[in-house]
C-alpha cells in the first residue's frame, strides 16, 4: 500500500506540471559575451563610475596567502571606507539598502554601514561560463517555475524572464563541487547577550556539477548537504542530511536526522519551508538559511528588475574571523567587521500563493548579478509588516574560481535577536575537495558519525 500511494504522488506530481516554458531567442542570448557577461551581468560600469566594468574577477591572490589554505587573506585590507551610513545620514543613502538594512540603522545608534570602493571579484570557470550561455537558449522552467529541465551545469537562465527563473539561478548557483567547513554559529538574543548555537562540521556537494557536459532534467539531485553537530554539549552527536531535486513537486525534498539519544536515524520531513530552525533559537526558519533555499512551490515569484544596491560584498574579515566572539554585540553584528559595497541586484519578490502556507506573506530577495547569489532578502508577516531579514557574506575563494558564501545571518526584527552563521575561521576557514562517496551520503551513513 505504501508503495502505491508513492506511485500515485508521484503521477499526481508529474500530471500537474505544466508546460514548459520557451528559452530567450538566440538574438537576446547574443548579448552574453558582448554586453553581458556569460552569466548575464551587464558588462559595463555603472554612469558615475561607483560600480566599474567587469575585468574577469579576482584570480590573483594576495602575497600573504598559503597555498593549499583554507584561510583566505582580505586583499582589500588596506581600503578605507569612502563613506559611512548611519542615523544622521540615513535619508541620503535609504534607497539603495534593503528595508532591514535601513531599520538597523534607524533603530540602532551603534549600527552603521562602512561602505568601500566596489569590486567585481566573482569569476567561474570557462565550463560554467559556456555552459551558462547555451542554457540561455536551453534550459526550460515547467509548472510556472516550480521545476527546470534540460540545464547545463551553469546558470540556468542568464537572462531571467521571471522571477521563479532568477531564483532558480540562485539555488543553483556555482559554489563550487564538493565544501567542507567546520563553523560556528551563534545566537543573540534581545537582551544582547550570545551564545553559542552550534559548532558543526558540514559536508555541502552539488552533483549538479559534477559532469560537465550532461544537461540536467527535473527528477536529478541539484543539491546535498550532510551536517554533524560537536558543540554544544546538549546538541554534541546530532547530524542531519537532506537532498534536493529540481521538480519538488515528483520529488520533494528528502530529509534525515539523527539523535544520539534514540540512537536510530529517522526521517525529518519537516526540516523545509517554514518550520522553524532549532539552531537560530527561532530567528529563522529552514528555507531562511543561506538566505533562501528549498522549493519554490508555496509563492508567486515576481521579477521587479534590477537595481543599484549597497550589499555586503568581499567580506574576508567577517568570513575568515579567528575570533567569533567579538562578533556578537548586542542588537546587531559588529559594524566594523562586514564590508558594503554597490553593486548591481536583481530584486526578487515572492508572495504567497493563495491557499498555500508560510508565515512569510511575502519576500524580497536581492541576487547579485555577478554571482546569483541572494545576498540579502526582507521579510514581511501577514499585516505587511517588516518582520525578518537576512544577509549573506560573498567572498571570492580566488584560487578555486569559486564564490564564497559560507556566512550569513538572519535579524528577528520584533523578537529583537539574530543568528550569525558559518564563521570558519577558527577552524581552518573554507576548504575544497573530493565527494564523499555514494555509500556515505546514504541515510544510515549519519548513524556512524553522530555518535557522541
Amino acid at each position: 500500500m505504501r508503495f502505491l500511494k508513492s506511485v500515485l504522488a508521484a503521477s499526481l506530481a508529474v500530471a500537474i506540471v505544466g508546460p514548459a516554458q520557451a528559452a530567450v531567442s538566440a538574438q537576446e542570448a547574443a548579448k552574453l559575451g558582448t554586453s553581458l557577461t556569460r552569466v548575464g551581468a551587464e558588462m559595463a560600469g555603472n554612469a558615475d563610475g561607483s560600480i566599474p566594468p567587469y575585468n574577469g574577477g579576482l584570480t590573483t591572490p594576495p602575497a600573504s596567502f598559503k597555498e593549499g589554505d583554507g584561510i583566505r587573506p582580505d586583499p582589500f585590507a588596506d581600503e578605507k571606507p569612502l563613506l559611512v551610513i548611519d542615523g544622521k545620514n540615513l535619508d541620503q543613502y535609504k534607497g539603495l539598502l534593503t528595508a532591514t538594512t535601513a531599520e538597523l540603522v534607524r533603530r540602532y545608534p551603534s549600527y552603521h554601514v562602512n561602505v568601500y570602493p566596489t569590486h567585481r571579484t566573482v569569476i567561474v570557470p570557462q565550463a560554467v561560463l559556456d555552459n551558462s550561455v547555451k542554457n540561455a537558449t536551453g534550459a526550460r522552467s515547467l509548472d510556472g517555475g516550480v521545476a527546470i529541465e534540460n540545464a547545463l551545469p551553469g546558470v540556468p537562465f542568464p537572462i531571467p524572464t521571471s522571477g521563479s527563473e532568477a531564483m532558480w539561478n540562485h539555488l543553483l548557483r556555482y559554489l563550487g563541487t564538493n565544501r567542507t567547513v567546520k563553523y560556528d554559529s551563534w545566537n543573540v538574543d534581545a537582551a544582547g547577550v550570545p551564545a553559542l548555537s552550534t559548532t558543526a562540521q558540514s559536508f555541502a556537494s552539488y552533483p549538479f556539477y559534477d559532469d560537465m557536459s550532461k544537461p540536467f532534467n527535473s527528477t536529478d539531485v541539484f543539491f546535498q548537504l550532510k551536517v554533524y553537530y560537536t558543540a554544544p554539549a546538549r546538541r554534541a552527536g546530532e547530524a542531519i542530511m537532506l537532498k534536493d531535486t529540481a521538480n519538488p513537486l515528483a520529488q520533494p525534498r528528502r530529509s534525515w536526522q539523527y539523535l544520539p539519544g534514540q540512537r536510530r536515524v529517522k526521517l525529518a520531513p519537516d526540516l523545509a519551508y517554514d518550520t522553524p530552525n532549532p539552531g537560530t533559537a527561532g530567528a529563522g526558519t529552514y528555507d531562511d538559511v543561506f538566505v533562501f533555499n528549498g522549493a519554490l512551490d508555496r509563492f508567486d515569484w515576481k521579477l521587479v528588475g534590477k537595481q543599484e544596491m549597497i550589499v555586503p560584498y568581499n567580506t574576508y574579515k567577517l568570513t575568515y574571523a579567528r575570533d567569533t566572539k567579538p562578533l556578537t554585540t548586542p542588537n546587531h553584528l559588529a559594524s566594523d567587521y562586514v564590508r558594503w559595497e554597490k553593486h548591481r541586484v536583481w530584486v526578487v519578490e515572492g508572495t504567497v500563493k493563495p491557499g498555500a502556507r508560510h508565515i512569510y506573506q511575502k519576500r524580497r530577495f536581492y541576487l547579485d548579478e555577478d554571482s546569483w547569489v541572494a545576498l540579502a532578502s526582507d521579510q514581511y508577516d501577514s499585516a505587511g509588516n517588516l518582520y525578518r531579514g537576512s544577509f549573506a557574506f560573498l567572498s571570492q575563494s580566488y584560487d578555486k574560481k569559486i564564490p564564497d558564501t559560507s556566512a550569513f545571518m538572519i535579524y528577528d526584527l520584533v523578537g529583537g535577536s539574530y543568528n550569525i552563521n558559518g564563521i570558519t575561521g577558527p577552524y581552518g576557514g573554507i576548504k575544497y575537495g573530493e565527494p564523499l562517496s555514494k555509500a556515505q551520503w546514504a541515510p544510515d551513513a549519519l548513524a556512524g558519525s553522530g555518535i557522541r
